[in-house]
């Protein structure tokens, strides 16, 4: 007989720190429940943690639930599935490029606004409002938001600093 893990024996297997994450792909019909035990609890199988530890992978490459929910779905071995996955990773590609490139301008605006600020605490007269305002001259035409697992360009009406 296979292993049968309860919720929190499963999620502690795949990695994941809550049960709540758990919860949350049952819930969403990523996983299923395959029994339950005499106490009512549910009980998962390999092939549970599996599917578990296939849905973290996918969501540390930059996939979607909504991605990992269409790649779970689809039929094995044939050409449309094949296409389909080609399709959600160049997707993900273009995500994770357009990223890069918003990073690469957040880096060369930081070390502009760095050099800047050095300058003129070289001769002397650097203020925290003149370091200010060079990062938003330097960066004035988009910033990325900083709020955590936001990708967004965003473009500021003031000054943000």
């Amino acid at each position: 007989m296979s292993q049968q893990y309860t919720i929190s024996q499963l999620a502690k297997s795949a990695g994941i720190p809550t049960t709540t994450t758990m919860r949350y792909c049952e819930r969403i019909g990523l996983v299923t429940p395959e029994d339950r035990s005499h106490g009512n609890y549910r009980l998962y199988g390999e092939e549970s943690l599996r599917k578990v530890k296939f849905i973290r992978a996918a969501q540390s490459i930059g996939f979607t639930l909504d991605d990992v929910k269409a790649l779970l779905a689809a039929p094995d071995s044939t050409a449309a599935s094949c296409r389909e996955v080609q399709t959600l990773i160049e997707e993900r590609m273009a995500e994770v490029g357009q990223r890069l490139k918003d990073l690469r301008h957040v880096q060369r605006v930081l070390k502009s606004s760095l050099e800047k600020c050095k300058e003129t605490e070289r001769a002397d007269c650097c203020r925290r409002r003149n370091c200010r305002s060079r990062i938003w001259e330097s960066g004035r035409d988009r910033f990325v938001c900083r709020k955590l697992g936001c990708h967004n360009s965003l473009r500021f009406p003031v000054c943000p600093i």
